[in-house]
């Protein structure tokens, strides 16, 4: 059972850790409060569809849309331009999800019914 207080100390604690990464990945300028509140709505966001036990693809769509979202506030709020790194991390979660998914359906293929073969005369 997923009790709310441990979903909001979970969150919580990735939320610091992710912005603790980022800061240490960041220009000095961009510091961990920024990016702690750049980061917060997506982190936010997604314990609450943790919560609400939305289903696991969907759930990591949702996570990498809302990565990349965070990835280009981030960018938004830099002083300084960041490096080029930071940009495609922002794109990673998106692609790794693309990737498994066209997976799935690569290994399903055999499973898809055939398409009827209408003959008209």
């Amino acid at each position: 059972m997923r009790h709310p207080l441990d979903i909001i100390a979970m969150f919580a604690a990735l939320w610091l850790l992710a912005a603790m990464v980022l800061d240490a990945l960041t220009p000095k300028e961009l510091t961990t409060v920024m990016i702690g509140i750049a980061i917060g709505p997506a982190v936010v966001i997604t314990a609450v569809f943790y919560y609400l036990r939305c289903p696991r693809t969907d759930f990591a769509v949702m996570f990498a849309a809302l990565w990349l979202i965070s990835d280009i506030g981030i960018a938004f709020i830099s002083p300084t331009q960041l490096p080029h790194f930071l940009i495609a991390l922002g794109f990673v979660p998106a692609l790794l999800i693309g990737i498994v998914l066209h997976w799935q359906r690569f290994q399903r293929r055999h499973e898809r019914l055939p398409v009827p073969s209408v003959k008209r005369g």
